[in-house]
């Protein structure tokens, strides 16, 4: 298996796309201060995060070709990656801001810096701007082109429609237990994270490389956005039952009215003794409603539950990932890098 891509090295990528973006900007003559305040957002909103899904493209490059990437692949591939965590840098900013979260990677939101409040909704705009910015630059003569950019649309289009039913269906303001429901719960994980997080990177690999066949296309989406669920019910179990010392914060969603996986296991298995438990107890600010919510999970067994589910959904991945034929272009190795990082996984 191909070595991943180096940290280093992927982040050593972002300075001249910083520069690309910031130097476009001055066609414009955008005053001194206001190309200040951009390259602060830009600073602080894009790097610094995990990257995982910008480290994604030219490891996903790498699996695809079997071999190591020339330097101008390995730089166009990089580029991508950084477009997909500028996607998220957008996503982010704006989430922040709809929820009134308080942190951000361990340092205030973005809409709590000093003097940014709601400014910080244009500054998602610009964020969001600069992914085309970069792709005329860089990608305008390449035969994917039209590809790359109506990718980057559609995927933001499925993203945004997963966070409207997130916001509708769980307000913190407004606990409704009978407004959550499974078939809601998957709409929302597989159009909010498993699009832009899992089949995104996949995709632009598949087309830089110009192995975006409509079979390899539709391989690569069968497996991952079961994944990319897998991921985030996973993510839901880790929030109630991981450790906060491995996971590296303490969970929230019980507090948060979160239309997480592990209330509607509870809603679709309690008695009604139990479902007033959740009434009362789901979605409230107080430590002692939350321990009774956990102390629900436990009682009908959501950790057995959720090992099981574990089990079933791997073994379908395993089956379709076997499935895959590598004399198409696609390759197996692709996915079982994806999905050995997940299997299992404490944080």
């Amino acid at each position: 298996m191909a070595a991943p891509t180096p940290r280093a090295a992927f982040e050593a990528v972002f300075p001249s796309l910083r520069e690309t973006m910031l130097d476009h900007a001055k066609k414009y003559n955008l005053p001194e201060n206001a190309l200040e305040w951009f390259s602060k957002n830009l600073d602080t909103n894009v790097p610094g995060g995990k990257l995982n899904r910008g480290l994604s493209v030219p490891d996903t490059g790498l699996a695809l070709l079997q071999k190591p990437l020339t330097d101008e692949q390995y730089k166009d591939l990089a580029t991508l990656g950084w477009l997909t965590e500028l996607l998220q840098a957008f996503f982010l900013v704006s989430d922040d801001l709809m929820d009134g979260s308080i942190t951000r990677r361990g340092q205030p939101c973005w809409y709590r810096h000093q003097g940014v409040g709601l400014i910080a909704i244009n500054d998602a705009f610009l964020l969001e701007s600069g992914i085309y910015v970069i792709l005329k630059k860089q990608f305008r003569s390449h035969p994917a082109y039209v590809d790359l950019i109506e990718l980057f649309h559609e995927t933001t289009w499925q993203t945004e429609l997963g966070q409207l039913c997130d916001l509708i269906t769980a307000p913190e303001d407004k606990v409704d237990l009978d407004n959550f429901s499974m078939e809601k719960y998957m709409f929302i994980v597989t159009y909010k994270t498993a699009y832009y997080s899992f089949y995104l990177p996949v995709a632009l690999a598949l087309h830089y490389l110009q192995l975006a066949t409509p079979e390899n296309l539709r391989q690569a989406h069968d497996i991952l956005i079961p994944l990319g669920q897998y991921f985030q019910v996973q993510d839901d179990y880790l929030d109630a039952y991981g450790d906060p010392e491995v996971i590296g914060k303490i969970g929230t969603d019980i507090q948060d009215n979160k239309c997480s996986w592990l209330v509607n296991q509870a809603l679709q298995r309690c008695n009604a003794e139990q479902r007033k438990v959740l009434d009362t107890a789901y979605g409230r600010k107080d430590g002692e409603l939350e321990a009774k919510v956990k102390e629900l999970f436990r009682e009908l067994d959501l950790e057995t539950v959720y090992k099981e589910y574990e089990e079933k959904i791997v073994g379908e991945l395993k089956t379709k990932i076997a499935a895959v034929n590598d004399a198409e272009g696609l390759k197996k190795e692709v996915f079982e890098a994806f999905l050995g990082k997940i299997y299992k996984r404490s944080k």
